[in-house]
C-alpha cells in the first residue's frame, strides 16, 4: 500500500512518508462558530464556569446551547480534551452525548480538525451503515466548542475492566472484528486514517449483559453482552492521507512498528492497531504493555518473528540507536531487571492464539497479517474483510440462566 509523500502524491511504501513542514489548514478556527464569550486574556481569572485548567465545570441541572436546548444529566468522562456529559434535550425524550472542548486555543483548532472529519463521515454516510459516530450538532457555548452525538453505551475498555479483563466469547470477537474492519474499510475509503484505534474509542450501542456464576470455587462471575452492536468513536487524531502527519500518532499499546521507527505511516498503521485490539479481546490483556521504544520492538520480536532485514536497514537510516548490527539492542547495558522480564514473558502469536481448532487457525493467520512487520505486506482492510476467518464457525456464549 502507498505511503502519501510531501507533496500529497503518492510513492512506493518502501520510501516511506515524507509530511509537509506545516498543517495545511489556513485558518486555525477555520468552520467553528463565533464564541459569544471573548476569551481571558492572559493573565486573568478563569471565568466562574471555568476551572484553572479551561475545562467547563460540570453542574447537573444546568443549561446549554441555543434557547436552553440541553439540559446537563451527568459527568461521562474526561480526557485532556475536555469532558463528555450525557443531556437531555428540553424539547424532547431523546438523551444525547456532548463532548465539550477545553477553552483552551490549542484544544478549539483541533477540534476544528474533528468537526471536519465528523461532516464527511455524515454526508457519505448519511443512514449510518458503517457505524462511526454521527454528529448531529456542533456549537459554541461560553467559549467551549460542544460536540453532540448520539447517547451510547461504554466503551469496550470498560466493559472489560468491569468483567475483571475476561476475555470475550468467541463469537463476540467475530463480531466486533467484522464490525470494526468494516467501520474502517469506510473510514479508509474517505483517505482517512483513524491513528488512535483501541478499545476505549469503540463504544456498546447497549450496556446489558447477564451474569454467569464461577464454575468452579474461587473463579470469577462473568459478565455476557446481550447486544454486541458497536460504533468507531474519538476521530480527533484523524488525518487525511495527503495532508500533514504528525511523527508520532496511535497510543502506545497499539502503536505500529514504522511509527517507533521513523519511517513514516498510512493506513497499514490503523490494521496493526486492529490486529492488537482483536488479540486483547482474546486474551483479556492489551498485547504490548510498554511505555518504552526499545522494550516495545523487543516484544514485536518475540509475538511476531524477528524483525525482517529490509525493515532493519532502513530503520537504521532513521534510528540507528535502536540496533546493534542487524538486530534490535535488546537487552543492553541500561536495561533493567524488570525489561528483561517483560520481554521473557512475552509470547510467540502461535502460543498466544492455539490454532487447533478451524476457527483459531483462521483468527491466528488473520491476525498475522495484520501484525505484519512491514507495512507495505500488511493486509489491507477490504482484503481482511474478505478472510477465511470470518466463514469459521465461532463458539458461542455460554446461555443466559434462566430466572426462577
Amino acid at each position: 500500500m502507498p505511503y502519501a509523500n510531501g507533496n500529497g502524491k503518492h510513492a512506493p511504501a518502501q520510501q516511506g512518508y515524507y509530511p509537509p513542514v506545516a498543517p495545511p489548514i489556513a485558518k486555525p478556527y477555520a468552520g467553528l462558530p463565533k464564541s459569544t464569550v471573548p476569551p481571558p486574556a492572559p493573565g486573568d481569572a478563569p471565568p466562574p464556569w471555568d476551572d484553572a485548567d479551561g475545562h467547563y465545570v460540570i453542574v447537573q441541572g444546568n443549561t446549554m446551547g441555543e434557547n436552553d436546548k440541553y439540559k446537563i444529566v451527568k459527568l461521562l468522562g474526561q480526557g485532556t480534551f475536555g469532558k463528555v456529559v450525557e443531556a437531555q434535550a428540553a424539547r424532547a425524550f431523546n438523551r444525547v452525548a456532548i463532548k465539550i472542548i477545553r477553552a483552551v486555543p490549542k484544544y478549539r483548532e483541533a477540534s476544528a480538525i474533528e468537526i471536519r472529519v465528523l461532516k464527511a463521515l455524515k454526508e457519505n454516510d448519511p443512514s449510518n451503515r458503517f457505524k462511526c459516530i454521527s454528529l448531529l450538532e456542533y456549537f459554541d457555548f461560553r467559549n467551549h466548542i460542544c460536540l453532540v452525538t448520539p447517547l451510547l453505551g461504554q466503551s469496550v475498555f470498560d466493559f472489560l475492566k468491569g468483567n475483571s479483563f475476561q476475555p470475550f466469547p468467541e463469537a463476540h470477537i467475530q463480531s466486533f472484528a467484522k464490525d470494526l474492519l468494516t467501520s474502517l474499510s469506510f473510514v479508509h475509503s474517505l483517505n482517512l486514517i483513524h491513528t488512535d484505534l483501541k478499545p476505549e474509542n469503540i463504544l456498546l450501542v447497549e450496556n446489558g449483559a447477564y451474569t454467569l456464576g464461577p464454575r468452579v470455587k474461587g473463579a470469577k462471575q462473568k459478565h455476557i453482552l446481550r447486544n454486541v452492536d458497536i460504533r468507531l468513536i474519538d476521530f480527533g487524531s484523524a488525518t487525511f492521507d495527503n495532508e500533514f502527519h504528525s511523527s508520532v500518532v496511535s497510543t502506545r499499546h497499539y502503536r505500529a512498528p514504522e511509527i517507533i521507527l521513523g519511517l513514516g505511516w498510512s493506513f497499514p498503521c490503523d490494521m496493526f492497531s486492529v490486529g492488537c485490539i482483536l488479540v486483547e479481546f482474546f486474551t483479556g490483556d492489551a498485547l504490548f504493555q510498554t511505555h518504552d521504544n526499545l522494550e516495545h520492538l523487543a516484544m514485536m520480536d518475540v509475538v511476531m518473528g524477528k524483525m525482517p532485514v529490509g525493515i532493519v536497514r532502513k530503520a537504521k537510516a532513521q534510528k540507528g540507536e535502536f540496533f546493534k548490527g542487524m538486530t534490535i539492542d535488546f537487552p543492553n547495558s541500561s536495561t533493567t531487571k524488570n525489561s528483561k522480564n517483560y520481554v521473557k514473558k512475552m509470547k510467540r502469536l502461535e502460543d498466544i492464539i492455539r490454532p487447533d481448532t478451524d476457527h483459531t487457525r483462521a483468527f491466528c493467520d488473520l491476525i498475522k497479517k495484520l501484525l505484519a512487520w512491514d507495512p507495505a505486506k500488511r493486509i489491507s482492510v477490504n482484503t481482511a474483510l474478505k478472510h477465511p476467518y470470518f466463514k469459521t464457525v465461532a463458539s458461542p456464549p455460554p446461555p443466559e440462566p434462566r430466572t426462577r
